[in-house]
């Protein structure tokens, strides 16, 4: 069966330092999927090849079997492979309303341009489900740089999943989010459809545990090892590697 995305002998250099060496990896269809390491293991650089923001040194990124490779970072988005990020890249001083609408907007083919949902149409329909699904509805009017951090992360998610992606990326979507909202994080990514594929990138390892059917450990820019997560909670080569350092981090 054609994987979701994989890669084929990803690699990247900087110079003489290897920081993605010769990744085979295959996230499924619908896959609840994590992916960990240690600090330095190269998670961003590889989800940086994944989006083509950075073009690897070696290797092949499929995408529903299409080769997408060489395409730029809003070719990609256009196909169903869409991105969170580590650092918040919302703009501050809109709101909800108008950034999911701008999402909207774009996917709706009406260009990323800000225009006051109009009740019953397609991008009014389309911003209050997904507001709705993610929490935000009471929100929706709020400057974004006002509501609590938790509530940013959410938004962030939102405007991903308004982009209507078939491979959704999560590159560490509780960092920096106090411990008392973190469940709102997990329970907003248990309500993506199931016929959305999720890789999620996080050092919260009670969400990867929570969230993950499959985990794969990059370690040094290579893949260690990939199992179920009691597989991984029991291999003592992911304890020494990054457990260990999760628990004393």
């Amino acid at each position: 069966m054609t994987a979701a995305l994989e890669t084929q002998g990803l690699a990247k250099r900087f110079g003489g330092i290897v920081a993605t060496n010769d990744v085979t990896f295959r996230l499924e269809k619908g896959a609840r999927h994590a992916l960990i390491g240690p600090n330095g293991a190269g998670k961003t650089t590889f989800v940086n090849l994944l989006t083509g923001v950075l073009p690897p040194s070696a290797g092949r990124v499929l995408l529903g079997g299409e080769d997408v490779t060489r395409l730029r970072p809003e070719a990609r988005v256009r196909r169903g492979l869409v991105r969170t990020f580590q650092i918040n890249q919302l703009f501050a001083d809109l709101t909800p309303l108008e950034t999911l609408s701008l999402a909207v907007s774009e996917r709706l083919g009406q260009g990323a341009r800000w225009r006051r949902p109009v009740g019953g149409d397609a991008l009014a329909r389309d911003v209050d489900e997904v507001a709705e699904r993610f929490g935000l509805a009471d929100a929706l009017d709020v400057r974004t740089d006002t509501l609590p951090y938790g509530k940013q992360r959410l938004l962030e998610i939102a405007v991903a999943f308004a982009c209507a992606p078939r491979v959704l990326l999560l590159d560490e979507p509780a960092a920096g989010v106090p411990a008392a909202e973190r469940k709102g994080i997990l329970d907003a990514i248990a309500t993506l459809p199931a016929d959305v594929s999720v890789l999620l990138i996080e050092h919260d390892m009670g969400l990867v545990f929570d969230f993950a059917q499959r985990i794969s450990v990059l370690v040094e820019g290579a893949l260690l090892t990939e199992g179920t997560p009691g597989e991984i909670a029991a291999d003592p080569r992911v304890k020494a590697v990054y457990l260990d350092e999760a628990e004393h981090g």
